[in-house]
């Protein structure tokens, strides 16, 4: 299927900063199972309104919006929901899975040498866990950001201009396109200066998709060509 809305007025970009989860691995559904587990004992269910509030946080912000979100403040911490969260996501983070069209992307950018970066909210342990099953296809970004990378998280766009000046060439933010699924993370990429191409989570409510330039339904739908990359080859499927 087609994009959900292509980009009006692309201007060509020279470098790919991407998201992680949700992006390029299939970690979201792990979140919502962690955090449902985790609000059991307090007769909270886990709903989608607050997902897109937590979604692209670092993770101790997220956990003060979900705990906030529900009044439970007074039974437990943020600190100690992430810890109950965490035990749970660190085994289920050995199994995270690509996204579609993720291998087929990185692999024509850099085929083509389009320099590449992750700019993600998720801690290096959490990185490092996820990454497990795909150490060969991360080495091939030219920088790895984490959360601890920088003081102010996503919506600030500290984390997206840290990654533009890691690249060699440092590159203009209006020559970096950002690759998002939240909502936090395409108002942290426009902060900077950049384009931004969004693959949201299809239950995520339309109106948290107007600030991105492009919106996709899947990574498998992005055509290079409409900002000034190398097309990919005809025989492609």
């Amino acid at each position: 299927m087609g994009p959900f809305r292509s980009p009006a007025a692309p201007k060509r970009i020279t470098h790919c900063i991407f998201d992680m989860d949700g992006l390029l691995l299939a970690t979201e559904t792990m979140y919502t199972v962690a955090q449902q587990e985790v609000l059991d004992p307090f007769g909270k269910a886990f709903n989608w309104d607050i997902k897109a509030q937590m979604t692209g946080k670092k993770a101790l912000e997220a956990c003060q919006a979900l705990v906030d979100y529900y009044d439970i403040g007074d039974q437990i911490t943020p600190e100690e929901f992430l810890r109950r969260r965490e035990v749970i996501l660190d085994k289920m983070f050995l199994d995270a899975e690509l996204m579609p069209g993720v291998a087929r992307l990185l692999g024509h950018l850099t085929a083509h040498q389009i320099p590449t970066a992750v700019a993600t909210s998720s801690s290096r342990k959490g990185f490092d866990l996820k990454t497990t099953q795909h150490r060969q296809l991360f080495d091939r970004f030219e920088a790895i950001l984490t959360g601890e990378s920088v003081t102010k998280g996503k919506p600030e766009p500290d984390i997206y201009l840290l990654a533009a000046s890691t690249f060699r060439d440092k590159p203009a933010p209006e020559k970096c396109l950002v690759f998002e699924d939240a909502p936090v993370g395409i108002t942290a990429g426009t902060r900077a200066g950049m384009q931004t191409v969004m693959v949201p989570d299809p239950q995520l409510d339309p109106k948290h998709t107007l600030e991105a330039t492009e919106v996709l339904q899947s990574l498998e739908d992005f055509q290079p060509e409409l900002w000034g990359l190398p097309a990919y080859p005809s025989s492609s499927s």
